[in-house]
This record gives structure tokens, C-alpha cells and sequence, in this order.
């Protein structure tokens, strides 16, 4: 825990809403400290961490408090600890949301019911296929995707997708896309 008060109160550290301790500057606490530079990089590495995953899941400061003082730090190490996080959250949050990818979003759907009734060589063998056209946006940009199945496949599909949308109707997964907003 000192080597966390010593990065924290260090004029050393460039500002903690960056999130980037170069390794020069592990190297320079190894005379300051008497320690290794893999300590202070596991040291900045774990408070990264600790202020990334409480920020992602916008825990109110009577949790974080509860997930710090489990850590048994001594009780000024775990103010500064909450400062920090309770000035840099919303900065990291806005941090990750730029690093996070963009997927491509539901723009609209084309379908057509393709039946063939019979060929050459077979005679009275009917071979539906559903075609569907996806058009999807993404960073302003229109793209189409063209998916082809059989009927037995797109029911099964279908299924798939219901018991999805119902699992999100629990409790668990309510929680879950609470705490990611």
C-alpha cells in the first residue's frame, strides 16, 4: 500500500486522465522507491484496472468503498483511492466509449421466398429457400448483406432469437444492461 500512496501523491505521475505511466517513468521510481519497475508497473496497472472496471459499471461511491476496504488499505490510502475515482469516472467512461467499436446498426430487411418445383433429372421435388437483404448503417455509411436458408433453418433461427429476447426479460440480465449503461 505504500507503493499506491507514493504513485498517488507523486509529482512525478502525469495526470491520472491520460491512464499512461511510461516505462521511463517506472524506471525512475526504482531510486525513489528502493523498488523494481515491474512492482510500480503492476501497481499503476492494477489502479487502472480498479478505476476502468468501477467506471464501466458506474458504482456508486458506498460500492467502491466496499471493494477497496476488502483490499485492507489503510483508511487515507482508500480516501485518496475514492477521490480518484469519483473525480476521473465520468472522463474514463467517455474514454471508453471512444475506444469502443462501432458496430454496424439495423437500417432495414428485404426478404423473398424463393420455391424451385422441380429440375431435369428430379421430377415433383419442391426445395424452398428463403433470401433475405440486410441493409445495415454504419458510421454513416449503407451496407447490404444477402443470407439465404431453408425454411427448417429460419424457424430454428427464430426460436433461437425469441429465447434470447425472453432471457432478457429475467432479473439477471435486467441488472446486467443496468449497470452497462
Amino acid at each position: 500500500w505504500h507503493l499506491c500512496l507514493s504513485l498517488l501523491r507523486s509529482p512525478h505521475v502525469p495526470q491520472w486522465d491520460h491512464a499512461v505511466v511510461p516505462c521511463v517513468l517506472c524506471a525512475s521510481f526504482k531510486g525513489k522507491l528502493n523498488i523494481g519497475p515491474e512492482v510500480v508497473q503492476h501497481g499503476v496497472e492494477g489502479l487502472t484496472y480498479l478505476l476502468t472496471e468501477s467506471s464501466k459499471l458506474m458504482i456508486s461511491e458506498i460500492d467502491f468503498q466496499d471493494s477497496i476496504h476488502v483490499l485492507g488499505f489503510p483508511d487515507e490510502l482508500n480516501k485518496l483511492l475514492l477521490q480518484l475515482y469519483l473525480d476521473n469516472r465520468k472522463e474514463i467512461r467517455r474514454i471508453l466509449s471512444e475506444l469502443a467499436p462501432k458496430l454496424p446498426s439495423y437500417h432495414s430487411l428485404e426478404w423473398r421466398l424463393d420455391v424451385q418445383l422441380a429440375r431435369r433429372s428430379l421430377r415433383q421435388q419442391i426445395e424452398p429457400a428463403v433470401t433475405i437483404k440486410l441493409h445495415l448503417n454504419q458510421n454513416e455509411d449503407q451496407s447490404a448483406r444477402v443470407l439465404q436458408t431453408d425454411p427448417s433453418t429460419l424457424l430454428h433461427l427464430i426460436q433461437q432469437l425469441e429465447q434470447a429476447l425472453g432471457e432478457m426479460k429475467t432479473n439477471h440480465c435486467r441488472r446486467i444492461v443496468r449497470n452497462m449503461k
